[in-house]
C-alpha cells in the first residue's frame, strides 16, 4: 500500500476574455448580497493602499479552484501601505489586485455574513499563498 499523499494541485489564474467580462461579476458573485459594490470597493481599497494608483483598466481572472479576482492592467510596480497594520510593500499589478480583492472580500464577508463571500476569500487566499509576491500580499492584509 502506498502511503504517499497526492500532491495538491497548484491553483492557477486565467485572464477572462473581453467578450466574457460582462458576465464575470454575476457569474461568480451573483449569489452574494450586495455583489454590485464589490468592484468599486476593490478600486477603493487599492486607492487607499497606494498613493500612486490613479484608476485605469483592470483584468478579470478566474481561478482553477473556482475563485475569481481582478487586477490593474499595468506593468508598473507600486508601493502600498496599510495604515491599519503599519505594513508596506512594493509589488506588481497582479499582487496589488489580489491584495485589494482580499481586503474587499474579507470586509464584504463580515458585512454581509455571506458564507459564499467567505469561500471566495479563501479561494483567492489559496492562490495568494503560492504567488511569487505572497509575503508582500500577506504583510498588507494581516
Amino acid at each position: 500500500m502506498n502511503n504517499v499523499s497526492p500532491t495538491p494541485q497548484r491553483v492557477t489564474a486565467t485572464v477572462v476574455p473581453n467578450r466574457q467580462r460582462l458576465r464575470f461579476w454575476p457569474q461568480h458573485f451573483g449569489n452574494i448580497p450586495q455583489w454590485l459594490i464589490l468592484e468599486p470597493h476593490a478600486f477603493g481599497w487599492l486607492d487607499r493602499l497606494c498613493t500612486d494608483y490613479n484608476g485605469g483598466s483592470w483584468h478579470f481572472y478566474t481561478l482553477s479552484n473556482g475563485g475569481a479576482f481582478m487586477a490593474p492592467e499595468s506593468d508598473e510596480r507600486w508601493s502600498l501601505f496599510n495604515d491599519m497594520n503599519g505594513n508596506g510593500a512594493e509589488m506588481g499589478a497582479e499582487a496589488a489586485g489580489i491584495t485589494a480583492c482580499l481586503m474587499t472580500y474579507s470586509h464584504h464577508a463580515c458585512r454581509t455574513e455571506s458564507e459564499a463571500m467567505t469561500e471566495h476569500f479563501y479561494r483567492l487566499r489559496e492562490y495568494a499563498l503560492t504567488h511569487s509576491e505572497c509575503k508582500a500580499i500577506f504583510a498588507l492584509i494581516d
